[in-house]
């Protein structure tokens, strides 16, 4: 396959999408790239979801508020 780079040194990629980034790498008088595949985003999570994964904690069951307050502040 060959490719020609345009007046602004520009080359198109066939199978390459809008936004893809490739790595450069000169090995002699060739260039490599290589695709860089990016972390795929958390979904955040809903107020229901939150509030739900909260009451069902179960590190400090059973505490009330006042005794969460004087555990964690200094005295």
């Amino acid at each position: 396959m060959t490719l020609t780079a345009d007046s602004k040194k520009r080359v198109v990629l066939p199978g390459a999408a809008a936004g893809d980034v490739f790595v450069c790498e000169r090995k002699g008088p060739e260039f490599v790239l290589r695709r860089v595949y990016r972390e795929t985003p958390r979904k955040k999570l809903t107020k229901a979801q939150v509030l739900k994964t909260i009451r069902s904690w179960k590190a400090l069951r059973g505490v009330k508020w006042e005794e969460l307050r004087a555990m964690t502040r200094e005295p």
